[in-house]
């Protein structure tokens, strides 16, 4: 049945390419965002009559509470998003990431769905074998990850609510992003044909882009059987360290150097296996590979030659 879902932060890295599923899908969408980094990336959908954007501040919550009156679910995007940019601007992510998610939730209906993006960045290290599920111990290392713990926890008292914790996402974007670590690197091995490693053996999980269009939409087709839980969102195919991820790269890009660091570390400490079992239990399997995801990159790099593809 087609909903009106009200999506914030919608014109963003994931909204650009959710939006248009979502439409295409019959749902109406309204998207609520800054347009914080000067994007026009939606302007492709503003033709369709299901379509409609407020140019607005999610941490308005009289405005966030008129918007919600005719939505039947809201998938809440907007975030400053990435350890980085919460460093860099600590009372905006504060503001943004905990207190406006807060607020949201607070003039949320018990009728009304939300499903919200979280992250296993929360797993921190994992446990002794660095294998986290839903169910393991959460260690946030960065504000971003803390953040995320805390809005979690009051988005699982609503009684129409879905958790689904990202992984690292890859893949491009209408709002691309360069500084996720698939990105990154793959920028790297394109532009600079080297990237220097910083404890290469650190493993995390990594999920395509569209592939989390994909979820929220399978969210929402079988939301009576999936609401009241946290799902882990990430490639089981792809539990891999640094060192690897570049050896999958270099497999496409013959000319990618690699080196391991003699000295220091890397401040993301995130070290850990992740199971997507529970997910992939309701039906959903992922439909990108990392080695399609790297093809997609290095095309798509042919077109971006700056930096400004980022959130810092």
């Amino acid at each position: 049945m087609p909903l009106h879902v009200l999506v914030t932060g919608g014109a963003g890295y994931l909204g650009s390419i959710l939006v248009p599923d979502l439409l295409a899908a019959g749902h109406r969408v309204t998207v609520l965002d800054n347009f914080l980094y000067r994007q026009n990336s939606l302007a492709h959908v503003c033709m369709s009559p299901l379509f409609d954007v407020v140019a607005g501040d999610v941490r308005d919550e009289s405005l966030v509470a008129r918007l919600l009156k005719t939505a039947d679910a809201v998938i809440p995007l907007a975030a400053l998003v990435g350890a980085p940019i919460c460093s860099k601007d600590p009372v905006g992510a504060q503001t943004i990431n905990h207190d406006s998610v807060l607020g949201l939730l607070r003039n949320l209906s018990s009728q009304q769905m939300v499903l919200m993006p979280t992250t296993n960045s929360a797993y921190g290290s994992g446990d002794k074998d660095n294998f986290c599920t839903e169910e393991s111990p959460l260690r946030p290392i960065s504000k971003y990850a803390i953040d995320k713990v805390e809005v979690e926890k009051a988005l699982m008292q609503h009684p129409n609510a879905v958790s689904f914790r990202l992984a690292t996402v890859f893949g491009m974007s209408p709002r691309m992003r360069i500084d996720l670590l698939v990105n990154d690197f793959t920028y790297r091995a394109v532009t600079d044909r080297f990237v220097v490693l910083f404890e290469s053996n650190f493993k995390r999980n990594y999920i395509h882009i569209r592939d989390v269009s994909r979820v929220f939409q399978h969210g929402i087709a079988h939301f009576a059987t999936m609401r009241g839980n946290i799902y882990n969102v990430g490639l089981s195919s792809a539990n891999v360290s640094k060192r690897e991820l570049c050896e999958y790269i270099r497999l496409q890009q013959p000319d990618f150097v690699f080196l391991e660091a003699p000295v220091g570390k890397d401040p993301d400490q995130r070290n850990y296996i992740v199971s997507n079992s529970r997910l992939e239990a309701t039906g959903f399997t992922p439909n990108v590979t990392l080695d399609m995801g790297i093809g997609e990159l290095l095309k798509g790099y042919r077109m971006l030659r700056n930096t400004r593809y980022g959130n810092i």
